[in-house]
């Protein structure tokens, strides 16, 4: 069986499912009274696991309130009246009232224009999705009381819930939806587990007593394996291992050509524990640093200081290292629910990214405020994304250089000659790319998107994923312009995107001068050693054929051709 391979590794073990999302159930109930006891059973015992949250963890006085206020609208009259009169009226069940009860209140809030009301509505969801799980018997997938190694399967997981993973316990993952540049996949990616996702229907094939092989660089998994199988698979672990070893030769090596040109090798995190990872793969700083995790997990947005302390502890930790922050890139399939960005029909072409930012200024000034305060503390560049036009990025400036006039009052220091960046993700901004180098001091090529944007596919929609490709024409084109329009310009041109590590594409990257590489740290080794197999010349001669050919499939063979030839 196959999905589509996302993080490359192989793992054989049990499988651990993670509940489907269930419908709330509907039915009839005769006795009232006791079905309100019920109801009011769950309540109470939502209000004793908030006290006990307060009681056990230790909470910033910020989450205090929250939970405080969890147990305000858990005890609010008006709330509980509601509900009791739905069971009442309707003879129904508690978990179908429950739900009445969730869409009246959250419509009320949301349509008020203050924007405590519609904070107040996530709040409201949090508490009534607790008290009906309680209903249900539900609990969330504690890992403390896991015992054991799995491989968890899922219909899909967030970005929040991929980061969470208990690495020691869950050794890879197999979801029924996604695709290969789903940021459930960059994170799994960034942590290193091995993960499939678009396998499709696989929680209808599995149970808690299943075994799994699963192969998370090809998307190939085996249910309950024979023994031929296991073998098969762990043949396959140990060529991997043998490229990881030979990887490992290049920890302390600089990024060269053969014929000794330099490059840069960052690394893109997710997350700040990926540091650790980021020092011991031996990174030559961090290429984009995804602001989003900041803004996760939390029932509202965080202060400049908590943003502050989060940027400048990294940049401390990075000494003289470049660290690229990308201001917060939201919309898309990214979702912050406390933030209330409207439903749109096509969210990736929407309100997402800068264009979000530019409209919320002062929520933006806050995450400008904080990069600018931790410029101070180490080598720090702002990056912003999604740049689609001149306007934009004149814009996001003038605001910056407000906030550098704010500091300035208040006599807070901040690194005056910060650098300024964009990533290029759209084709109008590869298009224009000789004027926008006018007015920055870096590109950074974001693949995913370019991508997606210039062929027109929905990266995340299996029905069309075979035509995302890496290697289509069209965006490789692009990219030349792109880096060409940078460099005549004078600045310097990076990459992000998960093309910057796949190991076909190096040598086309390098013909273009390419700059900085940036990738997953795991893949910072892997990516110096290629590096090191080809000359110039070679690249060039290669790259003028492969801009020459017509189709993906022609280029991804040639490449492989290649790369096969240089092996050592």
């Amino acid at each position: 069986m196959e999905g589509i391979g996302v993080s490359n590794g192989i793992e054989i073990s049990k499988v651990l499912i993670k509940d489907v999302k269930e419908e709330i159930p509907r039915y009839s109930i005769e006795d009232i009274s006791a079905e309100i006891l019920r109801f009011k059973s769950a309540v109470e015992d939502s209000i004793k696991d908030i006290e006990n949250l307060i009681l056990n963890e230790k909470l910033a006085k910020e989450e205090m309130e929250i939970f405080d206020a969890h147990i305000c609208m858990l005890k609010d009259e008006e709330f509980l009246r509601f509900v009791e009169e739905k069971i009442k009226t309707d003879k129904i069940n508690s978990e179908w009232a429950l739900e009445k009860g969730k869409q009246f209140f959250v419509e009320l809030f949301n349509s008020f224009d203050n924007e405590y009301f519609k904070e107040r509505s996530i709040d409201l969801i949090d508490i009534i999705n607790r008290a009906t799980n309680k209903l249900l018997k539900k609990e969330e997938l504690n890992y403390e009381k896991i015992e054991g190694k799995f491989v968890l399967v899922a219909h899909d997981l967030t970005p929040s819930e991929t980061v969470k993973i208990d690495k020691n316990k869950i050794i890879g993952f197999i979801t029924e939806i996604g695709g290969k540049t789903s940021h459930v996949a960059i994170v799994a990616r960034m942590l290193g587990i091995p993960a499939i996702v678009g396998a499709k229907n696989i929680l209808s094939m599995v149970d808690n007593q299943s075994i799994i092989a699963m192969d998370g660089g090809n998307g190939q998994f085996i249910i309950n394996p024979t023994q031929y199988d296991i073998e098969s698979f762990n043949e396959k672990k140990k060529i991997m291992q043998i490229e990881e070893n030979l990887d490992k030769d290049f920890l302390d090596k600089i990024p060269l050509s053969k014929d000794m040109k330099r490059f840069q090798v960052a690394c893109n995190l997710q997350v700040p524990t990926q540091l650790d990872e980021i020092v011991k793969n031996n990174g030559e700083g961090i290429g984009l640093l995804r602001s989003e995790f900041i803004y996760m997990d939390r029932k509202n947005a965080p202060t400049e200081d908590i943003q502050f302390e989060i940027y400048k502890d990294i940049a401390v930790q990075m000494k003289e290292k470049p660290v690229i922050i990308r201001t917060l890139d939201v919309g898309g399939d990214k979702e912050i629910s406390y933030l209330n960005i409207p439903k749109e029909e096509n969210p990736f072409l929407g309100l997402r990214a800068t264009r979000y930012c530019l409209k919320e200024k002062k929520f933006f000034k806050t995450q400008l405020r904080a990069i600018l305060r931790a410029s101070n503390f180490g080598k720090v560049k702002i990056m912003f994304p999604m740049i689609s036009s001149l306007k934009e990025i004149r814009e996001a400036k003038n605001l910056l250089q407000e906030c550098k006039k704010e500091l300035d009052y208040e006599k807070i220091k901040y690194d005056e000659d910060i650098e300024i960046g964009i990533m290029i993700e759209v084709p109008s901004a590869a298009i224009i790319s000789d004027i926008l180098a006018k007015e920055v001091d870096f590109f950074s090529i974001g693949t995913n998107d370019l991508i997606q944007y210039t062929v027109a596919v929905d990266r995340l929609n299996n029905n069309v994923s075979d035509l995302y490709s890496n290697y289509n024409l069209a965006v490789l084109r692009l990219i030349k312009m792109v880096i060409e329009n940078g460099h005549k310009n004078g600045i310097y041109v990076g990459m992000c995107g998960e093309a910057a590590r796949d190991v076909n594409l190096i040598p086309i990257f390098m013909a273009m001068g390419l700059d900085e590489f940036s990738v997953n740290p795991s893949y910072v080794c892997r990516v110096k050693r290629y590096m090191s197999r080809y000359d110039i010349y070679q690249c060039e001669k290669l790259c003028k054929k492969v801009l020459s050919l017509e189709t993906d499939e022609e280029i991804e063979i040639i490449l492989e051709e290649f790369e096969n030839q240089n092996k050592k």
